[in-house]
């Protein structure tokens, strides 16, 4: 347990999307999203992804990691569906640090809805939460999950060399950031 803790009954709402917590509801397009080819290649989860994995997330992972006071993870509900999830992870909250992670469902992409959701996520991190920075990390070749940090307004600091990890193995990082001052 940490001084430091998101709230567990965090909701925020944009124009067309409502980031709340994860339920049993979510669990079978959890799957059909994990079993997504393009989501399967640079996210290293289970294969085959299972109703127990998205189970294990949905009650073990996402509880874990609030109570923590390190993450928070939410799930992204648009036209009543899971259009994906969003977190933030390895949160410090003395450095007032966090770093936000998203996958997308399937039928969801190419419709703006990430970027509005690490949006939402970001203003509340860097008001409502009080911290002053936050990181998206992306495998350099991932080019649509970058180009959401970009149209988010993240900046690009540069690449972390052999920093993360796929199923097909080692990968560079490419690092964007939002501080408090681009909020304006």
């Amino acid at each position: 347990m940490t001084d430091h803790q998101f709230p567990a009954d965090l909701v925020l709402k944009t124009e067309r999307l409502t980031l709340r917590p994860l339920d049993d509801s979510d669990l079978d397009a959890i799957v059909v999203a994990a079993r997504d080819p393009l989501t399967e290649h640079w996210l290293p989860l289970p294969r085959p992804y299972l109703v127990d994995h998205a189970r294990g997330f949905v009650h073990e992972i996402a509880p874990a990691a609030l109570a923590s006071g390190r993450g928070l993870i939410r799930a992204i509900e648009c036209e009543g569906e899971l259009a994906g999830v969003i977190d933030f992870k390895s949160t410090d909250w003395n450095n007032g640090e966090t770093e936000i992670g998203y996958w997308t469902h399937p039928a969801f992409r190419g419709r703006g809805i990430m970027v509005e959701a690490v949006t939402a996520m970001t203003r509340y991190a860097l008001t409502e939460a009080g911290l002053q920075r936050v990181v998206v990390r992306v495998a350099t070749g991932n080019a649509p999950s970058a180009r959401v940090a970009e149209k988010a307004g993240f900046t690009r600091e540069g690449v972390a060399r052999n920093a993360g990890y796929i199923h097909d193995g080692r990968v560079d990082l490419a690092i964007f950031s939002f501080i408090r001052p681009d909020l304006a």
